[in-house]
């Protein structure tokens, strides 16, 4: 039996600057959108992209964003080990859930009313 042991990731002064340095560029970013309010919207908006895409590209180049990247291609990996259902099989089972939704809504509908009965007909003799 395998165990599973925590890996510990030892965070680098480098990488916490870096991932400094990506939030300063967000800030910046969204600050220059605002300060070149005068201008024209597409220099805004270049000035904004840019320095979102300088922050991005910071934040990958950190420990964490190595990580995300591998993350993701795990996942990517893992998902084409998926066997997925044939077309008439993944369309019996969406029946079946829409059938047991339906059955299990008119359920509710009868025993609401069917308390509703009881206690304002029956026990307090409200008449609507």
């Amino acid at each position: 039996m395998a165990t599973n042991t925590p890996i510990e990731t030892v965070s680098t002064g480098a990488d916490k600057a870096k991932l400094a340095a990506a939030g300063v560029l967000v800030i910046a970013a969204v600050a220059a959108y605002y300060l070149l309010g005068k201008q024209d919207l597409w220099l805004r908006v270049l000035a904004l992209l840019v320095l979102l895409a300088g922050a991005v590209a910071t934040f990958f180049t950190a420990e964490s964003g190595k990580q995300l990247i591998a993350f993701g291609r795990d996942s990517v990996k893992e998902t084409k080990k998926v066997v997925w259902p044939a077309r008439k099989e993944a369309m019996q089972m969406t029946g079946y859930v829409f059938a047991f939704v339906f059955v299990m809504a008119l359920f509710l509908f009868i025993t609401d009313k069917t308390i509703e009965w009881v206690l304002y007909d029956l026990i307090l003799g409200w008449k609507r």
